[in-house]
């Protein structure tokens, strides 16, 4: 199983198999996504509004200091809208200047509605000494963002905040993710755009299965595949399952208003593919900032290119001694050092 796990990782971040784990006495926990009939139907950027309104208001019903995870983007930016004045805003910084941008947009929505706006710095030694802790409750190897995630967290609650606000899931529910949407995809060009690090590059004994067992669940006839269901389905359990660890470890409650509403009507592809990806969050944007520029989309940034510039890979023997390090993006790199950590501490 250990093989399987490590393949399914290495290719989609995350064990998509439930009962396989690395290791005996292990077990992993994906997060499973909010069902359809539970989810609010939207068709303007004013029922966005309106529907966080109504459900921001019910969480202060429950808690009296809510924060937010805060970067430079419109997802968390128009979320920092409905929180009152003195509400703690967290922002990542790095000193390889990766969150530079982040940095002063969020300056500016911190300004606009009166937040105290904290700087979270992001190093090596954090990754060092955050990923085993998210790991071993995950009892698998983790996402580059959750040991971020788990340092604001902690930060977080000596700040006495009771719920953080975060808004990773605007782009899937609304057209943020126009590189994978937007092509005609067929099977063969959709598996390999999406696989994030391809296993037999990387490792010595890797398991096929782990990733067309996965994919072909959504093929359709001989060389098509249902790759909308692919993203609602894969991709929603792999990034919610990683803020639920990272905040569940810090033992910090969060919410995603963005998470429990859907189009009403069916995306406009050709909007998105013309230069206008989320364009009902793009509108929420300018009714929250309209003396500013709506930005483009800004995935949370990780410190990860510049940590892992020199690294020069794995060393142990479930992966290849010729891995052609050069040519891999960061968050490769983060994936197999993540993994053979994981290794060294549970193997």
């Amino acid at each position: 199983m250990k093989d399987f796990c490590l393949s399914s990782y290495i290719a989609f971040r995350y064990i998509w198999k439930d009962g396989m784990d690395f290791f005996k006495g292990f077990h992993h926990s994906n997060y499973p996504p909010i069902k359809e009939e539970e989810k609010i139907r939207v068709t303007t950027s004013e029922d966005i509004d309106r529907e966080i309104q109504k459900q921001v208001d019910a969480l202060y019903q429950q808690y009296d200091n809510i924060g937010i995870l805060l970067s430079g983007g419109m997802d968390s930016a128009n979320l920092a809208a409905y929180l009152k004045p003195g509400s703690h805003a967290y922002t990542f910084v790095s000193s390889t200047g990766v969150f530079n941008d982040d940095v002063e947009r969020a300056k500016k929505y911190c300004a606009k509605f009166g937040l105290i706006h904290h700087l979270i710095e992001i190093t090596f030694d954090d990754y060092k000494k955050y990923t085993p802790i998210v790991m071993a409750a995950k009892q698998a190897p983790v996402h580059s963002i959750e040991p971020q995630i788990y340092k604001a967290a902690i930060q977080a609650k000596k700040d006495g905040v009771q719920m953080i606000l975060v808004g990773e899931s605007a782009d899937l529910i609304f057209g943020g993710m126009d590189k994978l949407i937007t092509p005609l995809w067929d099977y063969e060009g959709f598996t390999k755009r999406y696989t994030f690090l391809e296993p037999s590059l990387v490792l010595s004994n890797p398991v096929a299965e782990a990733q067309t067992e996965l994919y072909e669940q959504y093929r359709e006839g001989e060389t098509g595949i249902d790759y909308m269901r692919f993203m609602d389905e894969v991709f929603s359990i792999e990034s919610s399952s990683s803020y639920l660890n990272a905040f569940g470890v810090a033992q910090l409650p969060y919410y995603d208003p963005y998470a429990r509403l859907v189009m009403a009507e069916p995306l406009d592809m050709e909007r998105v593919r013309n230069g206008e990806p989320k364009y009902l969050v793009r509108g929420l944007y300018a009714i929250k900032y309209p003396e500013l520029e709506i930005p483009f989309k800004i995935p949370m940034p990780r410190p990860v290119e510049a940590i892992f510039k020199d690294w020069e890979g794995p060393k142990r023997p479930e992966f290849r001694k010729d891995i052609p390090m050069q040519t891999l993006t960061g968050n490769q790199k983060w994936q197999l050092w993540c993994a053979e950590l994981f290794l060294n501490y549970f193997d």
